[in-house]
């Protein structure tokens, strides 16, 4: 019940179409129930013999039926194609906001999560609130109500006969309870076992060309095959407990009209029951049974339903870890000052990533970070911009703790390009411009000279149209990379985070992009993360980091003389270069 109650909230706004067609619904139950005493009556009429009289009263209940089956007809429209309409509207709401629940989601959150599981509760297990708005609930009350009315009905034609026909009913509701908690856990498994198996789809896609080249075709169809049974397998044993459930029913059922069959021959043999009464018990005893035969299938959808309400609303229901403070404000444009106080991070309380770190980097000036990898780099990166919240210290934009900003106007005043640089299936032009929806092509193209792109551009045949691919696959490593940093560029953004952002580039275009980065320097905040040293030599500070703590700072120049860490890469790198390797 807390859970059909969680549902009815996500409800309420199509209200006015749930509650037409419930009252279709009830019309129609009321049609259902009017039929058979025109029926009965009928039949009653012509027993006792046909004359003038009789047969102008069966013409005027033929129209009478008649009018009944053509409203029956516009009460079924209105309560199937209202309470479907309603229920797909939900589901589609309920799509947007699972999706938008995960898009606002800390990075944290994602760290145990397949990409394909996630999809598969956004599109398949949303679908599964159709079948409980737009069929479960609907029968539901059309069962309840004909059941009631029904055995109104019945009683006033015999109450003895009516009692003999309840009977089975208990039974009926113990096994329907037992059925409901024995099939929900299987359900539950296999709603998981196809996020599994989306995941697993998911992954093998996106890694089709690791696939081919090492030959593993073969190992990952078994693998894809162990996956898709092992949801058919779940399924499977649901269906065996649903497979034993439904007979049982409709054998409960066949013995209540068996005994409804004997007792009421019985009372015909006595002459306590007419023959027209006869008839109206049975064309009733049919429409009795219905609903409660009807139980069997609304219960299995009814757990197949609630197992995927459940992974829908484990999303929907997860608290935000990154969220705006009360009293937020909206810092507007910054200066672009990053400082640092004693930070100290770790992922899930575990093994310390960052460990008392402390620097001021002022507006306009390059810090660079090295350090060997794994040592906490980019998460200090991703601190800045509130991915992560660290335990202990704080962190400053312009001398305000950027705990007090809303995150989005923070956001908005940094701009990323990171080692593996994300493109969407777009043109090279809405790539560029994914950051700045209001630039027109002029600043577009401006933005990629100043990232040493545009010559590529346009060569390409169809020029800034070009499309790029599902994550860019049409460019190479490099020609991604400076669309990543053209499109951060364009933003103007006062802090620039470059993480690796020349890690994909040769030697000549590295060049060009330090001239680019150059040419930007006096004007925003880089915070610069590099493994090749050559890239940030002019910086205005670098900070080695290692076992997450700073163990030197200073410029290139005083960390060579220093003598330590940097110096040590410093030298090994330029043997490599000196030998014609990578500088």
């Amino acid at each position: 019940m807390k859970l059909l109650w969680k549902l009815s909230r996500e409800a309420i706004r199509y209200k006015y179409l749930y509650v037409v067609a419930i009252l279709s619904t009830l019309g129609l139950t009321l049609v259902n129930l009017a039929a058979p005493k025109a029926l009965s009556a009928m039949t009653g009429i012509v027993a006792q013999g046909v004359d003038q009289a009789a047969l102008d009263r069966v013409g005027r209940l033929t129209l009478a039926l008649v009018g009944l089956y053509m409203l029956r007809v516009a009460f079924r429209f209105m309560s199937n194609y209202l309470a479907h309409k309603a229920a797909w509207f939900l589901v589609g709401d309920l799509r947007t906001k699972t999706y938008d629940k995960l898009e606002r989601m800390h990075l944290g959150y994602f760290h145990d999560k397949q990409t394909g599981d996630l999809m598969s509760r956004v599109i398949n297990d949303t679908r599964d609130f159709e079948l409980l708005y737009a069929h479960i609930i609907p029968e539901s009350i059309t069962n309840a109500v004909t059941f009631a009315g029904v055995l109104a009905v019945l009683l006033t034609i015999n109450w003895k006969l009516a009692l003999i026909t309840c009977a089975p009913i208990p039974l009926i509701l113990v096994s329907g309870v037992i059925f409901a908690r024995r099939v929900r856990p299987y359900f539950r498994i296999s709603q998981k076992k196809m996020g599994e198996l989306s995941g697993k789809l998911q992954d093998n896609l996106s890694g089709i060309h690791e696939i081919q080249s090492f030959g593993r075709e073969e190992y990952e169809t078994e693998r894809v095959d162990e996956k898709n049974f092992q949801h058919v397998r779940a399924m499977l044993k649901a269906l065996k407990i649903s497979a034993v459930f439904h007979p049982s029913v409709e054998f409960i059922s066949a013995l209540g009209t068996v005994l409804v069959v004997g007792f009421g021959g019985l009372l015909a043999y006595r002459e306590s029951l007419s023959v027209e009464d006869i008839v109206a018990f049975m064309l009733y005893l049919s429409l009795f049974y219905s609903p409660v035969a009807g139980l069997a299938n609304l219960l299995e959808s009814m757990q197949q339903s609630m197992a995927g309400a459940e992974r829908v609303l484990a999303i929907l229901d997860a608290p935000y870890e990154i969220q705006d403070a009360p009293g937020a404000r909206d810092m507007g444009r910054a200066e672009g000052r990053i400082t640092f106080e004693h930070v100290g991070f770790s992922y899930d309380g575990g093994q310390t990533v960052l460990n008392d770190i402390s620097f001021d980097c002022p507006p306009g000036k390059m810090l660079a970070l090295v350090g060997p990898t794994g040592v906490g780099k980019t998460t200090l990166t991703q601190l800045i911009s509130r991915f992560y919240e660290p335990q202990t210290g704080r962190i400053l934009m312009d001398g305000v703790d950027i705990r007090e900003m809303t995150v989005e106007s923070l956001r908005r005043n940094i701009s990323p390009v990171l080692q593996d640089a994300f493109l969407f299936n777009g043109t090279i032009a809405e790539n560029i411009g994914y950051a700045r929806p209001d630039a027109d092509m002029d600043m577009i193209r401006e933005a990629a000279r100043a990232a040493n792109i545009h010559e590529d551009i346009m060569a390409m045949p169809q020029g800034y149209d070009t499309p790029v691919g599902e994550r860019g696959l049409r460019l190479s490593g490099g020609q991604k990379q400076r669309v990543a940093i053209a499109r951060a560029i364009l933003r103007k953004s006062p802090v620039i985070i470059l993480d690796e952002a020349t890690a994909a580039v040769d030697v000549e275009t590295e060049q060009q992009i330090q001239k680019a980065i150059a040419a930007i320097a006096g004007r925003c905040t880089i915070i610069a993360i590099a493994h090749r040293l050559s890239t940030i030599r002019n910086a205005d500070s670098i900070l080695v980091i290692e076992e997450g703590r700073i163990t030197e700072r200073g410029t290139h120049e005083e960390l060579i003389a220093l003598g330590g860490s940097y110096a040590r890469m410093h030298g090994i790198q330029a043997a490599a270069a000196a030998r014609g390797g990578v500088a």
